[in-house]
């Protein structure tokens, strides 16, 4: 027990060891240096006696002998030694200093063989021994002092955040996997990242330059188109993953049951762009798929919109493009069902559109406010509720998109078993508004084709997803996983995502993929993935300095896995993240953050090698003139007629 008595005890134990040293220290002193004590006259028959005495015990047989038990003594007396601990002690040269002493302390014995005069040789050769021997007295305190037990010196708690990660590869029909390097308690090992379900949704943020498109989107697409998948690419960047995507089709196209085809619509180069209506008159059965189309293109040219949803101001023009949709749908059995002759037909001036539009049963209802506002004389209220919908509809007046829009080469149907399709959509930053407004109504179209039973397994990439408008993508990922469809949704930062989409449908959205990838995030996001991330058993070390001891304490606590901190200073390609499984397969170690491992220099060799995506068309300038100046003479021939028969019908009743 730690007594004062005990303590004293100890204290006297350690001046008695100490007082022994130095004794026979001088006693080696008087009996090798005798001849000067002598002369000196230091000397009487006692000390004469005594030391002849100690002569006979062996003590002075070797001049380093009697020295040996000297320093014994001396360590014996510093192990006991009490004292405040040090952490600042340097280890290292404190414990040369005590080599350096012990050699010199017996070094000096070569004095005693030289020739000079006895007094002076006794002189230099007790100072240097004495002085050797303070030397090590005063560096083994201080080593007796110095702190044994160091904590850690992992000042980032990097290694006490690591923790065990999956390093099997695990693979199925529709999986796919991504190579990766981890540290576990400062040793680096293989990894894999194991996406064995992307029905469950897939979530991939990082900031501009984190490695999303390289070191994931491309290897994703690769191993998709490998494993025969039906693909719509959104391709923000054209055509950074659509060559990509075309070259992979064209070398893995022998893994499909039935032959794919490629398509791409490029606003930009036309060449190069296919034609597609998005309205579709075989795909639109019913007037709830011309208002899902309504509100998708009037949202993506009004992002404020989005928030405001159910809004008078917003609904009555979402009503309004509804009534033009399904009107074309149901005219002559859908010729004129297009965008760019809706766009067209909605410019119409109200005394003609208006009665047109009420000739079709179905979308009297939608067209009623509208009659009842105009034969009211309400001009301001009706501009109001359609005017919204014209201007921003009118953005979209170009020949070049009247082009796309206005053909037909194919239909969307990606996942469809006897001809998938891989379909890549570019947008262009610099015109994101206009065409992003469009891309949005094809996805809209898009979903409704493929979220159905019965058709082969398809993927749904989107870069840069919230330059884009979607209603209803979180249930898009609820519904259609039974269905085979994986939505992959890439983004730099969640408050993209709610700044486009509003804080409540972005939460779902974020929060309804089972599986995410993410690289370097800050901000909210970074707290968001951290808590989703939760917690692991970490080490705790505690140290107490006193001026008479020293203790330490350890202890385990949960504490974040991966920190905020930790996600906003990853490097590029090296992510974090969390992966879903299977009933039938299920994965213990679902949580992973390591550097993802990649052959750049092969990849950029393969990709020197890839093909330019080939030209469609060869299109003069005047096709393109005729094509738009056609769809308004398409309109005006329509309205032309439909007015007529008003007119003869009217007076067929006035007549009757």
């Amino acid at each position: 027990m730690s007594t004062g008595e005990n303590e004293q005890d100890l204290r006297k134990i350690v001046d008695m060891t100490r007082l022994l040293s130095i004794s026979l220290l001088l006693l080696h002193f008087y009996y090798y240096c005798y001849g000067a004590f002598k002369e000196w006259g230091i000397v009487s028959q006692i000390s004469n006696r005594l030391l002849l005495n100690l002569s006979h015990t062996g003590l002075f047989k070797n001049i380093n002998y009697s020295k040996l038990l000297c320093l014994l003594f001396l360590g014996i007396s510093l192990i006991g030694a009490k004292g405040k601990k040090e952490v600042s002690i340097d280890l290292k040269k404190a414990c040369i200093k005590i080599a350096s002493g012990i050699v010199l302390f017996f070094f000096t014995a070569v004095i005693l063989t030289t020739t000079n005069e006895v007094k002076t040789i006794a002189i230099i050769y007790m100072l240097l021994t004495s002085a050797t021997f303070l030397v090590i007295l005063s560096e083994g305190i201080k080593l007796s002092r110095y702190l044994k037990m160091k904590l850690s010196d992992d000042i980032f708690n990097e290694d006490n955040e690591t923790f065990p990660q999956e390093e099997r590869l695990l693979s199925n029909e529709f999986s796919f996997y991504f190579k990766a390097r981890y540290r576990l308690k400062g040793k680096l090992r293989d990894s894999f990242i194991n996406l064995i379900n992307p029905f469950r949704g897939l979530l991939v943020t990082g900031s501009p330059g984190a490695g999303k498109s390289w070191f994931i989107i491309l290897p994703l697409i690769r191993q998709q188109i490998e494993k025969s998948f039906g693909m719509f690419i959104y391709d923000f960047k054209y055509d950074d993953l659509s060559k990509a995507a075309y070259n992979w089709l064209e070398k893995y196209k022998g893994n499909y049951k039935a032959m794919p085809s490629f398509y791409s619509i490029n606003f930009d180069n036309l060449n190069s762009s296919h034609r597609c209506n998005p309205l579709d008159p075989e795909s639109m059965h019913d007037i709830t798929d011309a208002m899902e189309s309504a509100r998708s293109v009037l949202l993506g040219l009004n992002r404020d919109w989005i928030k405001k949803q159910g809004d008078f101001f917003v609904e009555s023009p979402i009503n309004f493009l509804t009534a033009i949709f399904w009107f074309l749908r149901k005219y002559e059995d859908g010729r004129f069902c297009t965008l760019p002759h809706a766009i067209e037909l909605m410019q119409t001036d109200y005394d003609e559109l208006l009665p047109v539009l009420n000739t079709q049963p179905e979308i009297e209802v939608l067209v009623n406010p509208f009659i009842t506002a105009y034969q009211n004389d309400a001009m301001e209220q009706l501009e109001g509720q359609v005017a919204s919908a014209k201007i921003a509809m009118a953005r979209l007046a170009s020949p070049q998109l009247y082009w796309v829009l206005s053909g037909n080469d194919f239909t969307l149907d990606i996942n469809d078993p006897y001809n998938p399709k891989v379909i890549c959509v570019g947008n262009n930053p610099e015109k994101l508004s206009i065409y992003g407004a469009v891309l949005s109504l094809y996805v809209a179209r898009l979903i409704k084709i493929v979220n159905k039973k019965g058709r082969q397994k398809c993927s749904l990439v989107f870069d840069e997803f919230p330059t884009i408008f979607f209603n209803n993508m979180d249930s898009l990922i609820a519904t259609a996983r039974s269905n085979k469809v994986a939505t992959t949704l890439a983004m730099q930062d969640f408050s993209q995502l709610r700044k486009d989409y509003g804080k409540e449908q972005a939460d779902v959205i974020t929060n309804i993929c089972g599986n995410i990838i993410s690289g370097q995030v800050t901000g909210d996001t970074a707290k968001s993935l951290s808590e989703r991330f939760g917690k692991i058993m970490q080490d705790r070390q505690n140290m107490s300095v006193s001026s008479s001891d020293t203790s330490y304490s350890y202890s385990k606590h949960l504490d974040n896995a991966i920190p905020a901190s930790k996600i906003a200073s990853l490097s590029s390609g090296e992510f974090v993240g969390l992966v879903a499984d299977d009933p039938d397969e299920k994965i213990k170690l679902k949580m992973f953050h390591g550097e993802v491992i990649k052959d750049s220099k092969a990849m950029n060799e393969e990709m020197k090698t890839f093909k330019p995506i080939p030209e469609v068309y060869v299109i003069e300038s005047h096709e393109i003139s005729d094509n738009y100046f056609q769809i308004k003479f398409d309109i005006k021939a329509l309205i032309k007629k439909e007015v007529t028969k008003l007119l003869e019908d009217h007076e067929k009743t006035i007549a009757g």
